[in-house]
């Protein structure tokens, strides 16, 4: 009789055993566990660390809440201003509310990636190139904000949302191109006229300090037959007053003397 009682005690420990093993989990620290008992949530969202269920009768669904990087695939669309575009991006988010994001979704994570392709090609339908190419930051937050307003219901916080690249047709690469090598042009002409229009006044004061003052005429002259002697020391400058030249224009322009007349 003793030992029948021995024997049942110790096969009462060893299913009890048995029975706690077959229903011990263990959390970790960046998940989250949900208990379906028959099919419904009971109690609290379990926290990091051992946890035991009923087996048989309890499941438990663990929920990753690391941040999760997902790349969002090209998506090609036509901008406001008519330019076809290939863009793709990546999207950064996480679970908040482990429950929801088991029981209000199917697949949080098949339906975040769909919600962002279809924000992604909306956003690229409403913007125009020159916002897809420099203002990324603004068109940044509208992406973020169209994929969280439905994502919160799904248990899931969306952190931040990044166009990566926008790819453009070879021709509108040359177009653009072109375009920027014109306004190149165009600024490189507008320094020089500006550069003359400059030099054209300093030159003008300098005739009229020099009109003033002859002796700086003849200083400056002497300066450049000092700069052309520096450069080439074979070469011979004779300075010529273009007063004299006038002096000449004038005698040629003017009317020979009438004859004497006679006796």
């Amino acid at each position: 009789m003793l030992q029948e009682l021995v024997t049942a005690a110790v096969a009462v420990g060893v299913g009890g055993v048995a029975y706690l093993v077959a229903g011990a989990r263990v959390v970790k620290q960046y998940e989250r566990g949900v208990v379906f008992r028959l099919g419904r949530v009971v109690g609290d969202v379990r926290s990091p660390g051992f946890t035991t269920v009923i087996p048989a009768v309890d499941r438990l669904r663990k929920v990753n809440l690391q941040i999760v990087t997902m790349p969002i695939p090209a998506q090609e669309g036509i901008t406001r201003d008519n330019v076809t575009v290939r863009v793709d991006a990546v999207v950064y988010f996480r679970v908040v509310d482990a429950a929801a994001a088991i029981v209000n979704v199917e697949d949080y994570r098949f339906a975040v990636s769909q919600m962002a392709q279809t924000s992604l090609r909306s956003i690229i339908g409403k913007s125009e190139l020159d916002d897809l190419l420099s203002n990324r930051e603004k068109l940044n937050e509208g992406l973020e904000l169209m994929i969280d307003s439905p994502a919160i219901g799904w248990g899931v916080q969306i952190d931040r949302v990044e166009i990566k690249d926008v790819s453009l047709p070879e021709s509108m690469k040359r177009s653009m191109a072109r375009q920027a090598e014109a306004d190149r042009e165009r600024r490189a002409r507008i320094i020089n006229a500006d550069a003359e229009l400059q030099a054209s006044k300093k030159l003008s004061e300098a005739a009229k300090e020099m009109s003033d003052q002859p002796a700086a005429l003849q200083l400056r002259l002497l300066q450049t037959v000092v700069a052309v002697a520096a450069e080439k020391n074979s070469t011979l400058v004779l300075p010529f007053p273009v007063e004299l030249l006038r002096f000449l224009e004038k005698a040629q322009q003017q009317p020979p003397p009438p004859p004497p007349a006679g006796p």
